[in-house]
């Protein structure tokens, strides 16, 4: 009988590695002039996709991981490397997830590749959520698709906000209503192809961090995509509609099928920002003097690094838990996934705070990456659920009432 272990196996290791070193080699010095210029990193992600880390071939080994730890071992070290730059090459993965929940076998192999293009010319996907007047309350969406059974279409009105990668996505994967009475329960996902009339990008949103990530609003003029465009094909949808219509429990509920995937991954990519602002802070501790003595032998900074160090191993295990769950089918009877996304989203603000506090005012400059981590870090108690709404799912799978 083989004995407990929480050893990587090689591949992972491997896996690991061959990030970090993406991450410290290419993606760190180019940080700074990135988030500076606030504009996508098309170079970096180009060479991302020349050796093999931005594609589809690359996601689905991630995926295809039975223990769910390598899409976030991967995460890690890449917003290890930078938060800004990381989200520009990882937003991407939210729209496939996206398609993964919803989507069929077919429709995996049609849309998946062309959302991420090729090394010659790298495309990136968008995937179309909130709104500005339904941010968590996915409930209050108002979106809406409406077939045309006379030609097979589906025409998509509506206004998305806050969207990674929104208008200059060659794929945007849009949640709409299409029952507004079930809430919802009356959602369906739905692939926006490249071209198609009717969709435009605002322009991009000028924001406290990970600035080179391009964000948008998103516009839906009588958009029209052929049939095929609703993930998971028209019958899914229509028995799934009749449960939610008989009162019965409507599975695949098109936004949270996919924030349920993403939550571990989302604390990965905070556990990066955590990580990085902790080690530059202990490096610096190390080195700077005062009183005659590194302040690393002060006890104020040594135990406010011991602290985060302990809660960074422990986050790093919520969250590998919870991927280990969701990869494998168990369900989150606690709201594991939102308890591995709320750790690590507050740890990373936290980390990346005192990291400043340690560094005093040279942590308010622009000369070390501290500060820029501190502008990243926040958006992760925001966005894909804020820490509330982490904490009311959480709340109601421990209780078993509809806590509001």
């Amino acid at each position: 009988m083989s004995g407990f272990s929480l050893d990587l196996t090689e591949e992972q290791r491997d896996l690991r590695d061959w990030v970090h070193g993406f991450a410290a080699d290419v993606v760190r010095p180019a940080a700074a002039e990135w988030d500076e210029r606030e504009e996508t990193p098309w170079p970096i992600i180009q060479e991302a996709a020349k050796i093999g880390l931005y594609g589809f071939e690359s996601l689905a080994e991630m995926f295809g991981d039975p223990s769910g730890l390598s899409l976030q071992l991967a995460n890690e070290e890449l917003f290890w490397g930078d938060a800004g730059i990381g989200m520009a090459l990882f937003g991407t993965s939210l729209a496939v997830a996206g398609i993964f929940a919803a989507g069929t076998p077919e429709q995996l192999a049609e849309w998946v590749p062309q959302c991420f293009g090729d090394a010659t010319a790298p495309k990136v996907a968008a995937f179309c959520v909130s709104e500005p007047e339904a941010g968590s309350d996915v409930s209050a969406m108002r979106t809406r698709a409406r077939y045309d059974e006379a030609r097979d279409e589906w025409v998509l009105n509506g206004q998305k906000a806050w969207i990674t990668n929104g208008g200059i996505a060659e794929v945007h994967v849009v949640v709409a209503s299409v029952d507004p009475a079930l809430g919802a329960r009356g959602q369906a996902a739905f692939v926006v192809p490249p071209g198609t009339p009717g969709l435009a990008g605002n322009r991009k949103i000028k924001k406290l961090g990970l600035r080179a990530s391009h964000t948008a609003d998103v516009f839906l003029d009588d958009v029209r995509v052929p049939g095929h465009c609703l993930l998971g094909g028209r019958e899914r949808l229509e028995r799934r509609l009749a449960r939610a219509r008989e009162g019965g429990r409507a599975k695949g509920q098109a936004a949270m099928a996919t924030f349920e995937v993403s939550r571990p991954t989302v604390g990965a990519q905070a556990l990066g920002i955590a990580r990085a602002a902790y080690e530059y802070a202990l490096e610096y501790a190390g080195g700077r003097v005062a009183f005659g003595r590194p302040i690393v032998e002060n006890q104020a900074i040594a135990f406010a690094l011991a602290d985060l160090r302990t809660e960074i191993d422990a986050v790093r295990l919520l969250i590998w838990r919870a991927a280990w769950m969701g990869r494998n089918e168990r369900p989150f009877t606690a709201g594991e996934g939102s308890m591995a996304k709320l750790r690590a989203g507050e740890l990373a603000v936290r980390a990346t705070e005192k990291a400043v506090q340690i560094l005093g005012g040279a942590g308010y400059s622009r000369e070390h990456p501290v500060e820029r981590m501190y502008r990243d870090a926040k958006i992760y108690t925001i966005f894909e659920g804020t820490s509330e709404i982490q904490r009311l799912v959480i709340a109601r799978a421990i209780s078993g009432r509809q806590i509001r």
